[in-house]
């Protein structure tokens, strides 16, 4: 029999139990209760407790908590946030339903951003929550607009799911009513004077236009576009012109014709009015449409006048924020080429006395739009008007400016120098002296380490990586030849024989010094996370290192197997065809690595990968690339020596390449190439180790001794 002090602290747990139980925590009071029933199981309390328990049981608990709320139980809303975050998409619809009712009818009882956030996790949860939601907003949908807007972003957050969602709408014509109204609704708050929360404003109409932009472009008008474009101002948050371009984005692709109509109606506007705030947000605004639209952003930057007014504005009004936002539109008018021609015409000399004698981020963008001009086609005789010696010592002292620009700590600048080494690296003076420059490659590599893997600073980043490791493409004598025929059609043009700085010496030299200062192991860290458009620049870094056997070794011990058979497997198992461009510099990659590896050290038993994993990418290489009007008679012959290497090791691997390519091998010991020849007879020889091939040659059938014929008159061919 227990004794007092024990009934005594089974009270306390019994109490505690029912506490925690009601506040969501299941297995603390659980425990608690185990315990309390340990020490007395006859305690008046400790019965109370559970009887409390098993009437609770039949309620839900998150529907408890709910109720709770509405008691003005304020800790019931942690509780109940909890319980959603402990039991993801586990809400049954009749909870939901219920749940929803109880929290919309006690606003203003709990904070609002509990409130928030519980609303909004039970909306995404449960569809329950978002059907009883959507029969509200039928009734009224400016009302529970507003209800949801004063509660927070995760509200409105719900609300947009809603408004997107047609399972929880009754038919399809009543939930695009309400997201009609749903969109005026956030238009209206867009441009309602000193809204705090713009930016959640913007998000709903990015959100609506990009899934139902069709349906929804009769409703922007001059007036809400300009209020979208205003959101472009560069001084706004970040977030604000990251929704803004994605809802004008969305907008232009259907409604082109009248999107550029109210683009140029505004532009025209506030650049007419020449004060430093409109000439601040249309400048913002122009710089931000150039990725957006090009064409229609260059159209009307060329408009006559408006380059040449450029610099001596910049000069007259002498404001810093007007002359950076300026600064900002001509780099991203950079991206065409008749821009670039008009810029490098008209503001050339004003942009080179800024690089010059300016000073901070003002003296960065022009830097790097002197660059962009001069260099974006990687020609340096667009540098009209200048000397050889002016021209190498300009472009010197502007890589000089950019890596001292990398050192720094701001990220705008760092973002600047790569932007401008990504160009200056395309000239082969300026590779040499990237590549040699160990500390600069250590410190570019490190700085990639700390990026965002899909930001623009990475892509920019691998892209001086790829200027540095590029060989000169391998042309054949017809190819030669018309490359000498169109020189002589356009003597205009700079000479088409190549820079001796890029020949195969300079570039293996400066390849070395890329992968001396380790950028394998940040090419793997990076390569799952990236961009598919840094990615395919990861690949083709790969593709140029592994040119050189020295490089190969190294490139296998540090990951590089791995790291393209993995993309391979993740590339095929998508929408993309099985022969696409990436594939197939996956596979050239991976046979030059592997025609000088021994595979019982990359796939051996300690290894996740198969060696049989690798037979398939290495046997597209075999066929004819459909994309290219030649073919690439090198990637096939490496990936025979590759094949032949990986059939000196098991029955499984040459039984799988018999099986796969017997037939294209065939066809290659009659191709007109010797050197095909040479190395598929050896792959063949290497296959004859397995009983299948043996079988192809002495089964005793008309084929068998047709190929037998076959490998003997080959046998008998001068050796090269």
């Amino acid at each position: 029999m227990p004794d007092a002090s024990e009934r005594e602290r089974a009270t306390e747990l019994a109490k505690r139990a029912v506490n925690l139980l009601e506040s969501g925590k299941q297995e603390e009071g659980a425990r608690a209760l185990r315990e309390a029933v340990a020490l007395a199981p006859d305690n008046s309390d400790v019965e109370a407790a559970i009887s409390k328990i098993q009437d609770d049981d039949a309620i839900h608990p998150l529907l408890t908590q709910c109720r709770r709320l509405l008691d003005g139980d304020i800790k019931a809303v942690t509780a109940a946030i909890h319980y959603l975050e402990q039991n993801d998409a586990k809400v049954p619809p009749d909870v939901g339903r219920e749940c929803t009712a109880l929290l919309l009818s006690a606003q203003g009882q709990a904070t609002p951003s509990d409130a928030d956030v519980l609303i909004g996790s039970l909306l995404r949860q449960s569809l329950g929550a978002r059907s009883l939601l959507a029969e509200k907003l039928v009734k009224n949908s400016t009302k529970l607009f507003f209800q949801l807007w004063d509660t927070g972003r995760g509200a409105v957050d719900g609300l947009i799911q809603v408004l997107l969602d047609p399972s929880a709408w009754a038919s399809d014509s009543t939930r695009e009513n309400c997201e009609r109204d749903g969109f005026r609704l956030f238009v209206s708050k867009l441009i309602e004077a000193g809204q705090d929360h713009q930016a959640l404003a913007m998000k709903g109409i990015a959100r609506l236009l990009a899934a139902d932009a069709e349906k929804l472009q009769i409703l922007v008008d001059q007036d809400a576009f300009e209020a979208f474009l205003t959101s472009l101002d560069e001084r706004l948050p970040t977030d604000l012109r990251s929704q803004a371009t994605l809802a004008i984005a969305k907008y232009m692709e259907v409604a082109q014709e009248t999107a550029q109509g109210f683009l140029n109606n505004f532009i025209t506007f506030r650049i007419g009015k020449q004060t430093k705030n409109d000439l601040i947000v249309a400048f913002s605004v122009a710089a931000s449409i150039f990725p957006i639209v090009p064409s229609v952003a260059a159209t009307l930057f060329l408009t006559e006048g408006f380059v040449e007014s450029l610099a001596p504005l910049a000069r007259g009004i002498k404001d810093a924020k007007v002359e950076g936002t300026m600064l900002s539109m001509l780099s991203a008018a950079c991206i065409d080429q008749s821009c670039r021609e008009a810029i490098r015409k008209h503001c050339l000399d004003w942009l080179r006395s800024i690089a010059k004698d300016g000073s901070g981020e003002r003296k960065e963008k022009a830097a790097l739009i002197v660059v962009k001009t001069q260099l974006a086609d990687g020609n340096p005789s667009s540098m009209q008007g200048q000397p050889a010696n002016t021209q190498a010592k300009e472009v010197e002292e502007l890589v000089g400016m950019f890596k001292g620009m990398m050192a720094s700590n701001g990220e705008t600048s760092k973002q600047s120098s790569i932007e401008g080494l990504a160009y200056t690296s395309l000239q082969p003076g300026v590779k040499g002296k990237l590549a040699n420059d160990g500390n600069f490659i250590k410190q570019l590599i490190e700085t990639l380490k700390n990026s965002d893997a899909k930001s623009a600073l990475m892509f920019g980043g691998l892209s001086i990586f790829v200027n540095l490791t590029k060989y000169l493409p391998n042309l054949s004598e017809e190819q030669k030849r018309m490359g000498q025929l169109k020189a002589y059609a356009n003597t205009s043009k700079a000479k088409s024989e190549p820079d001796p700085l890029d020949n195969d010496e300079h570039v293996t030299a400066r390849c070395k010094a890329v992968l001396d200062a380790g950028i394998l192991p940040l090419l793997v860290n990076i390569s799952k996370t990236v961009s598919p458009a840094a990615f395919s620049l990861i690949l083709n870094i790969l593709l140029s290192l592994s040119r050189t056997p020295k490089h190969r070794g190294p490139l296998a011990q540090q990951g590089a197997i791995k790291l393209l058979l993995n993309a391979y497997t993740s590339t095929s198992s998508s929408n993309s065809p099985p022969t696409n461009p990436t594939h197939r510099t996956i596979a050239h990659a991976l046979a030059r690595i592997l025609i000088s590896v021994n595979p019982h050290l990359i796939f051996n038993s300690s290894s996740a990968l198969p060696i049989t994993s690798a037979i398939r990418p290495l046997l597209l290489l075999l066929d004819e690339d459909p994309t290219s009007e030649t073919r690439d008679l090198l990637s096939t012959f490496e990936s025979l020596l590759a094949l032949t290497n990986l059939a000196s090791t098991e029955d499984s691997v040459r039984d799988l390449i018999l099986r796969l390519a017997w037939p294209r091998l065939e066809d290659l010991l009659l191709a007109n190439n010797p050197m095909l020849q040479r190395a598929t007879v050896e792959l063949v020889c290497n296959l004859m180790a397995s009983p299948q091939s043996v079988a192809k040659f002495a089964d005793g059938s008309p084929q068998a001794a047709n190929r037998l014929h076959i490998l003997l008159a080959l046998a008998d061919v001068d050796d090269y």
